[in-house]
């Protein structure tokens, strides 16, 4: 089985916001896909304190990977091995690459079990007050001055013709600027709402207001994860 295990969004969430199902899991799971050694070792670490790292073995799941890439993972699958696959956070498949391995799994007879956990743009999402019918999520926007702005306001344009939230990310060390941009690209009356350290229960932030009123009040967001939205 290949199973997609979630990341917390936060070191400060509490182990009790997870199903315990997760630790039975990583328990009886020595393998594992893992976009970060470092980062997937301390969330098995939070899930399942007890487990023995020696026993770990990591294979590298990244934007640069391909298929080509795993053959030793990939034969171990078909041998029957059980395989874990860990995002940087939040759930796998969605912001990072992980849908390689699935993808090859089910080309190749391979159970994919999916485990519930938190998704910083769902979570994002339902607390924004925007529509949460209808909605897209673009992942990250262009670096390109010129490109992003035209994005941003491509977004702006599709929020107003059909009322679709429209939802996106940024790197980290990168938020600031995002929001300088925001704030000069989008119209005043438009409305953003900003997810900030989304499962920190004491440094979430989460707040939807119109440009005009997010101009008098800039939040410090450097380094810190964020999912911006756009919408009605």
């Amino acid at each position: 089985m290949l199973y997609l295990l979630p990341a917390y969004l936060s070191e400060n969430s509490p182990v009790d916001y997870f199903a315990p199902t997760i630790k039975d899991i990583i328990m009886n799971v020595d393998h594992y896909f893992v976009e970060n050694e470092k980062t997937a070792r301390k969330v098995i670490k939070f899930f399942a304190p007890e487990k023995k790292q020696p026993e770990l073995k990591l294979f590298l799941l990244d934007k640069y990977s391909e298929t080509a890439d795993l053959k030793e993972a990939q034969k171990l699958m078909k041998e029957g091995v059980d395989f874990g696959l860990l995002s940087e956070a939040g759930l796998p498949c969605i912001g990072d690459p992980g849908n390689i391995m699935v993808g090859w799994s089910h080309k190749n007879n391979i159970k994919v079990v999916p485990v519930n956990g938190p998704s910083s743009f769902v979570l994002a999402l339902i607390a924004s007050g925007f529509n949460g019918q209808q909605f897209s999520f673009n992942g990250y926007l262009a670096i390109e001055k010129y490109k992003k702005k035209k994005e941003i306001q491509h977004l702006e344009n599709l929020v107003e013709k059909t009322g679709f939230t429209q939802i996106f990310m940024e790197t980290p060390y990168r938020n600031n600027p995002l929001f300088d941009d925001l704030t000069r690209f989008l119209g005043p009356n438009t409305k953003l709402c900003i997810a900030a350290n989304i499962n920190d229960p004491e440094t979430e932030f989460i707040r939807t207001k119109t440009i005009n009123d997010w101009k008098k009040e800039k939040p410090e967001l450097h380094k810190v994860p964020a999912v911006f939205l756009i919408g009605k």
